[in-house]
């Protein structure tokens, strides 16, 4: 297998950087500019600051006072994601989207006959380049595990190769934060258990790893001995639909929580329809002001598609939530499960977890 992963430089910050030359060399942050603002993606220049993905605007601009927020332009982001994936179907349709920045190409046979992987990345990088004004990072491995790891390892604007023959030594020497699946919480166990390296990891029994972890723990047993039969993935079956809302205030007032989920199940059905989705399962995620977090759902029999099937269901399922005392600061809505339902599971109450789309 000769698998590529893509994966774009500070994309957001460098779109906004190469159509508007007085932020080029500046610190900025794409993302919107209010109190519960988070950052989209920052430019290496902010980062130089502590300013990263994710993090509170507000915090950012403390650790950064000259810091520039700049408004995201989707449509934008997108008609360059287009122009990427004009370039990858030049070498194989065998590609997976990650996100409008990075995806895995499969290169094992490829539309070229060029027989070496990293050729066909530096190629790729190239072409980017020339087309698009930007620069990517790319890493070439034999599975989709080591070629993330290696596009990560020398950015900006790098390409790394991973051989199968180096594979082993290589990952024993990776801290276990570099390991997919590895968050921070997951780090943090780790360390408590004496793990720090991949190294480290490769030496922890498989039962152990599935006590602590779950079905997770024969993935990153895997990983630790270079294991990844994860195949790229080109087509894939949309499992959901779902929006959510972050307040500016806190709301803890009848009114307000009807009119925000009211407003959140327009935005449901707009996806939906685009979408052209149809599912069975209702769920309604609710954080409140310290950053509790609890989930409900409701599976019924008919199809969940308009306002007058999905608005009476989530009204149900915000029944019960004490949020006078304990304010709310997000929604979330989202429908899934396309099968049909089985009639006497109809109105079953249920707790999930459902990846929310922004």
């Amino acid at each position: 297998m000769k698998i590529i992963h893509v994966d774009m430089d500070q994309f957001f910050a460098a779109v906004e950087q190469r159509d508007n030359p007085e932020l080029r060399g500046k610190p900025i942050a794409v993302g919107h500019d209010a109190e519960r603002g988070v950052v989209s993606t920052a430019s290496y220049e902010a980062r130089k600051f502590g300013v990263h993905s994710a993090q509170s605007i507000q915090v950012a601009k403390r650790l950064c006072p000259q810091l520039i927020i700049v408004e995201p332009h989707f449509q934008r982001y997108k008609e360059v994601s287009a122009q990427l994936h004009e370039i990858f179907h030049d070498y194989t349709d065998l590609i997976e989207p990650i996100s409008l920045d990075e995806a895995f190409l499969d290169v094992t046979e490829n539309k070229c006959g060029m027989e070496l992987g990293v050729d066909i990345a530096r190629e790729i990088k190239q072409r980017i380049r020339e087309t698009t004004g930007l620069t990517a990072s790319a890493g070439v491995s034999y599975c989709k595990f080591l070629a993330k790891i290696a596009s990560d390892w020398r950015k900006p604007d790098g390409l790394t190769v991973i051989h199968p023959d180096r594979a082993l030594d290589f990952i024993a020497k990776l801290r276990v934060e570099k390991i997919w699946g590895v968050g921070q919480k997951t780090a943090e166990k780790m360390h408590r258990m004496g793990i720090f390296t991949g190294l480290d990891l490769r030496n922890v029994p498989l039962v152990r790893l599935t006590q602590e972890y779950g079905k997770v723990g024969k993935l990153f047993y895997d990983f630790a001995r270079g294991i990844d039969n994860r195949p790229v993935i080109s087509e894939w079956e949309r499992k959901s639909v779902s929006c959510e809302q972050t307040f500016e205030d806190d709301i803890s007032e009848n009114a307000a929580v009807t009119i925000h989920l009211y407003q959140i199940v327009l935005e449901l059905v707009h996806r939906i329809e685009k979408h052209r989705f149809e599912g069975h399962t209702l769920t309604l995620k609710v954080k409140f002001l310290d950053f509790q977090q609890i989930t409900r759902s409701l599976t019924v029999e008919q199809v969940l598609t308009t306002k007058d099937t999905i608005l009476p269901l989530a009204k149900q399922l915000m029944q019960g939530i004490e949020f006078h005392s304990h304010p709310i600061r997000l929604i979330g809505l989202g429908v899934s499960n396309q099968k049909s339902v089985n009639p006497s599971k109809q109105s079953r109450w249920v707790e999930l977890e459902l990846e929310f789309e922004d």
